[in-house]
């Protein structure tokens, strides 16, 4: 939130969901032992960022300093998601040319301090917005279109950023990205699926028969959306979170992601994010988030519906993993039951995209 702020002090976090609870204790002398130089030697205290769907985000609060510690959720988990060490990575040094991104100080790989593997990052201020609007955005049309132009802009600037100079150079492997990428959502979808879903199969037929030629290999996001940013109350891009999932890759991949939640009332997907999130397609339509991505970035969009099938097609993924975890018991959060008739409707749009 920006300074002076009325809102400055709203409570975001909660107390942690017993089951996602840890040994604080435990925790709290892990932490004071390996940063020293922010934890110093006084008492340390633990609650929760509630408001995520896969990620567990905690923050802890000692003294003056807060910073929040960040893990994959209960249970297990699908190959090549919820990487901490991966996120950790970026975070540790894309910092230096993309502010947005909260830097990374440490990452553990001993389980047993929080149940999994974490990281202590730097704590951000602002609105992450999903349910409704802040007060400041609802009462002016401008602040949001703000929004909508920073968070294009904010996801073209990182494309923009060479690998090599941040350290990022061996991230992942870019040849061949958007392949690996089909046939691994294909395998997810077989392993997290709790019905048939015919529409999945012909996606993915789709998918493998019309492969893109990748234009360049930049750092991706590889889940940017509204929800997964922090802005001011003017709309400024205050912090890029949930990078556990980034990597070098095809940039169109993280523009059809965004595309794919900038749900339009037209689309097929309004129902499916219009009725548990705000949008700000009506502030931006998604021809303009094309065109103003193309002109910063330089990158041809002409093929941009292929990457939106894709996205939605993942994202189907995505909601049915969630949900799965939310049947196995894994997590009591009740918002996730309302994910089960939804990954049918995602493949339904990504169908209905790829085929036009």
């Amino acid at each position: 939130m920006t300074a002076g702020s009325d809102e400055a002090h709203v409570r975001d976090t909660a107390p942690i969901r017993p089951e996602e609870q840890f040994d604080e204790g435990r925790a709290a002398d892990y932490l004071r032992r390996e940063l020293p130089e922010l934890f110093g030697d006084g008492p340390l205290e633990f609650d929760q960022f509630p408001g995520g769907a896969a990620n567990l985000t905690y923050r802890v609060t000692g003294g003056r300093q807060e910073l929040v510690l960040r893990r994959a959720p209960l249970g297990e988990v699908a190959q090549g998601g919820h990487d901490m060490e991966r996120e950790h990575r970026v975070l540790s040094r894309i910092w230096r040319r993309f502010p947005e991104a909260p830097r990374a100080f440490h990452y553990c790989a001993d389980p047993s301090i929080l149940g999994k593997p974490f990281f202590v990052m730097e704590r951000r201020r602002g609105h992450v917005i999903r349910g409704e609007w802040p007060a400041s955005f609802a009462a002016d049309p401008a602040v949001r279109r703000a929004a909508a132009s920073n968070l294009v802009d904010g996801l073209a600037r990182l494309h923009l950023v060479d690998p090599d100079d941040v350290g990022l150079g061996d991230l992942g492997h870019p040849e061949g990205f958007v392949e690996r990428q089909v046939g691994g959502w294909a395998r997810r979808w077989e392993a997290a699926a709790t019905r048939e879903v015919p529409e999945m199969a012909i996606a993915a037929e789709l998918l493998v028969a019309d492969l893109p030629e990748p234009q360049a290999a930049v750092v991706l996001h590889n889940d940017y959306k509204l929800d997964n940013t922090m802005l001011d109350d003017d709309g400024n891009l205050v912090a890029v979170f949930d990078w556990d999932m980034a990597t070098r890759g095809d940039p169109l991949v993280d523009l059809g992601t965004l595309l794919a939640y900038w749900a339009d009332p037209d689309d097929p997907t309004f129902l499916i994010f219009g009725d548990v999130a705000v949008t700000l397609a009506d502030d931006l339509a998604k021809s303009e988030v094309t065109e103003s991505y193309a002109a910063t970035t330089g990158f041809d969009v002409g093929n941009v519906d292929y990457y939106e099938g894709l996205a939605l097609y993942r994202i189907a993924v995505i909601i049915e993993q969630i949900y799965a975890r939310y049947a196995a018991g894994q997590t009591s959060d009740s918002r996730f039951a309302r994910f089960e008739p939804l990954a049918p409707l995602l493949a339904k749009a990504a169908v209905a995209k790829l085929g036009d």
